[in-house]
Parts: C-alpha cells; structure tokens; sequence
C-alpha cells in the first residue's frame, strides 16, 4: 500500500502544537507496516529543522493559484522507513513563524495552503509515487479530498487513490472568503452548501469532511461530543451526514520520545520501581525556576497552549488559593491576555510560581518529569497527548470530563479499580479547587499515591493500536477498487 501524509506540521522537524506530535508518530508507525510504501508530505518553513540533511530534487513544477502560476520545488530526506517531502516555495513559506506574525495571522494563509495542497498532488505526479492512500490532516490539507473528487476526478495518475481526513481540533476550520474559492480553481456549480460554501465563504476544513471517503477524529468520545452537537462549532449536521464514514481513533504517544527511563532531556532517569530521578528532577527543576527547593511541597505542572479552550483562565482563578500550600509551574504561549495575567501572578508568587511563556521541548520534558500532578481543565479536548505523558511521567493529571481525556484517564474515586487520575466534576474554578483539593489529601497518603502512580506510568499510550485502527480504515479503501 502506497500512502501519503499531508499535514502543515510534523515532529521533529517544525511544530507548533500535539499535530505534528501525531503526524510524526504515524508516518513512523505506518512506515514500519509490511508492505506499506510511505511519503510525507510538509510545508518547506524557513525554520525546519534537519535541513542540512535535504536533497534536492532536480527541477520544479507549477501549482495554479486563481489566474497566477506559482513555482514549487522540492526536497526530501529519508526518515527510518519513510520519505519526507518538502514543498518549497519562498514567496509562501519562507517566514519566521508557521502561520502567523506577532501581528496575527498571515493575510494570504489561504493561498499558501491553497498551494501546498495542490502541490502535494503535483508532487506526488513529479516523483512517480502512485498513493492508494493520501491521509489529509487538519483545515491546511482539507483541499486535497476536493481536489481529488473534482479538479483531479479523471485524473488517471489518481483512479485508484482515496483519501482520509483527520480533524485534530474542529474549532480551528480554515474559513475563508468566497474569494478564496476562485483562487483554489474549483468549479462554480459546486459552490453550494452540500459542497464548498460555508456561511457564503469556505472552510477548508468542511470541504476536507464533505470530499473524504473517509473522516475521523482523535479519540471516540469526541467523535460522539460532535455528533451530539457538543463543541461542533456548526459542523455536527456535515458529520451526521458522513454516516458510518465517520469514526473516532485515539491518539497515541511516542514510547521512545517520552519515555522517563531513557529521557535524555531531563537530569536522571526512573521508572515506576524506584522513584529516585523523579526527585532528582524535580529539586533541579525548582532550583532552575527559582523556586523553593523542597521535595515535600507538591508540584503541580501546566504545559499548555494559553487559550480558553485549555481552560487556562480557571487555573489562573485558583493559583492564589494553592499558592501557600504548592508550587506552579506553567509553561506556554498563546492569549496576550493570559500571558500578562499568568506573569503578574508569577511576579507575586516569586517562590511559588514560575511562569514560562515558551515553546520549549527541553523545558516541557523536565516539567513532565518533576511534577507531582498535571492541570488539564479543558473546556473541550480533542484527545490531549499531555495527560498520556503526564502519565508516563508519574505526574497525575487532573483533567475535566471531555474527549479524548475521558477516554484515556481512570479516574479515582468512582469505582475504578486501578484509577491513573482525578476528574473535575464542575467545570468551573470552583469545581478545579475541589479537584486540586481531593489530590492533595491523596498525595498525603504515601503508599495511596504511589499506588496511583504505578498504575498511570505502566498504562500503555503506544501508538501500536491506534496505527492498526488506520491501516485497516486504509485497506477497508482500498478494497473499493478505483474510483471509475
């Protein structure tokens, strides 16, 4: 089986969020599946990491973009089993950040994406490489099942090619102007809302599930929450209409990137039988931050885009309350809001509160592996990867009752035989102090929590199971033969 991953980010080589996390993952996993022939498909940002390692790719090729032609070349490396592909394009892809300035988002966010998704097929035609499978992930490559059905429908390069389209998050759906239509070269008798137009413009993201043979999403509760209308953000109808072409599968994590035992980026190194580096790490930690160095004052770790989706704000309300008893250690960008209310409370809690507005692996691992309990209050969430390593990691997550954190946490207290970590009941700052409240009177018996720790770090958050959920939706495609 021939596969293609398209996404706008891949671990390790640029990455902004748990997307490129989970598109790194599976073209790994994938790749490593007998008889699976694997490429991937990414942005060339100026920042991509590895770059000294790229070969070009002799000559380049031309992508439409309304009445204009723009040139794309491209270069790849080898990555274990895989292909990396990169699709270059200075005018479009050559900025300091992914998708935004300081400013806001870039103004032509849709042509650049507009390119990139055609330029994967176009790409995929200048190398040879037939896909059975081109697997589209997130509203930045929700063109290319359009395309496909449409543009590329009597294609015969493509006859036998099918697509799945991944929502990681729904909220974010790549909406755009009508204008933004014409400039991708659709056809004009398909701008209806059975098709491309959304609130008289598009969304890449719907037209990613309205043109996919197949679509799902990251963790079988929140397929249900956005059938149920739950945090759909008015896609729920254009989902019940994919029928049993909808599903959820859980995400995963790396066992080789996050893993405690052999986690290069932390001081030492432990596993659920001796607890000895976990402590290492987290004196070393409160010494690094300037905070009390003191084993006995519970941790309590955030890694965390600073949104309201993330519930940020609660935790934000509660820090005053915890500040005499624990330490906080927070780590994220995003809302200027947050970011100067998260510093002000970092300035007056100076040996109980350390705040980091960064996107920082190095710094992320070492909270992983020092905190005592992990903050996860979302109001929505997808799947979550943080609480999976939290877990890993011997840090408790404490996690509000949605999505993907509802799939992957045992919590304590309700009849669960081996919980993994606590629930807030009500989501709300109220309900989060309660929560936080509860684990502390936990963390003070000894032997209770280190039970509860055990039974977090040897759950199993490989992405082994999920990898074959994918690979039978692929090959279930396959078997339909080609498309005429």
């Amino acid at each position: 089986m021939n596969i293609v991953l398209a996404a706008s980010e891949a671990f390790p080589f640029c990455k902004t969020g748990g997307l490129a996390d989970v598109v790194g993952a599976l073209t790994q996993d994938f790749s490593r599946a007998r008889g699976a022939k694997v490429i991937l498909f990414l942005p060339h940002y100026r920042n991509i990491t590895n770059s000294s390692s790229l070969k070009r790719v002799p000559g380049s090729f031309y992508v439409p973009i309304g009445q204009k032609l723009e040139q794309a070349r491209i270069s790849y490396l080898k990555w274990g089993n895989a292909l990396v592909f990169f699709i270059g394009s200075h005018k479009y892809f050559d900025r300091p950040d992914l998708y935004a300035s300081k400013k806001g988002d870039y103004a032509d966010n849709d042509e650049r994406f507009i390119f990139y998704s055609r330029a994967v097929l176009e790409a995929c035609k200048f190398i040879g490489f037939r896909p059975d499978i081109i697997h589209a992930n997130d509203w930045q490559a929700g063109l290319i099942p359009a395309y496909l059905q449409t543009v590329y429908k009597t294609d015969a390069f493509f006859t036998r090619t099918r697509s799945v389209f991944t929502i990681h998050n729904i909220a974010y759906q790549g909406y755009f102007p009508k204008e933004s239509f014409e400039k991708a070269g659709f056809f004009w008798v398909d701008f209806t809302p059975e098709k491309f137009e959304y609130w008289g413009g598009i969304s890449f993201l719907k037209t990613g599930i309205v043109f996919a043979d197949k679509v799902n999403t990251v963790s079988p509760s929140y397929a249900r929450e956005l059938l149920n209308g739950q945090n759909s953000f008015g896609l729920e109808g254009v989902l019940r209409n994919k029928g049993n072409d909808f599903s959820g599968i859980i995400n995963g994590i790396d066992g080789e990137v996050w893993d405690p035992q052999s986690d290069t980026l932390i001081p030492m190194g432990y596993d659920d039988e001796s607890l000895q580096g976990k402590q290492k790490c987290k004196v070393s930690l409160q010494k690094e931050l300037g905070l009390e160095e003191n084993l006995n004052i519970p941790l309590v770790g955030v890694v965390s885009r600073l949104a309201y989706q993330k519930g940020i704000d609660l935790i934000a309300d509660i820090i005053p309350h915890f500040a005499g008893k624990v330490q906080f250690v927070i780590e994220g960008k995003g809302e200027a809001r947050a970011e100067e209310i998260l510093k002000n409370i970092a300035a007056t809690y100076p040996n109980k509160v350390a705040f980091r507005p960064v996107h920082d692996e190095v710094l992320a691992h070492k909270i992983y592996a020092s905190s005592d309990i992990f903050l996860m209050p979302s109001r929505f969430e997808p799947c979550g990867l943080s609480q999976m390593i939290a877990m890993r990691y011997g840090s408790l997550p404490i996690v509000s009752r949605v999505g993907g954190l509802r799939d992957s946490v045992v919590p304590y207290g309700q009849g669960s035989a081996e919980p993994t970590g606590f629930f807030i009941n009500t989501l709300d700052s109220g309900g989060l102090a309660e929560t936080l409240e509860k684990a502390l009177q936990v963390y003070s018996k000894q032997q209770e929590w280190r039970q509860i720790m055990t039974n977090a770090m040897l759950k199993n958050f490989s992405w082994e199971n999920s990898s074959k959920q994918y690979l039978k939706l692929f090959a279930d495609l396959v078997k339909r033969g080609p498309k005429w």
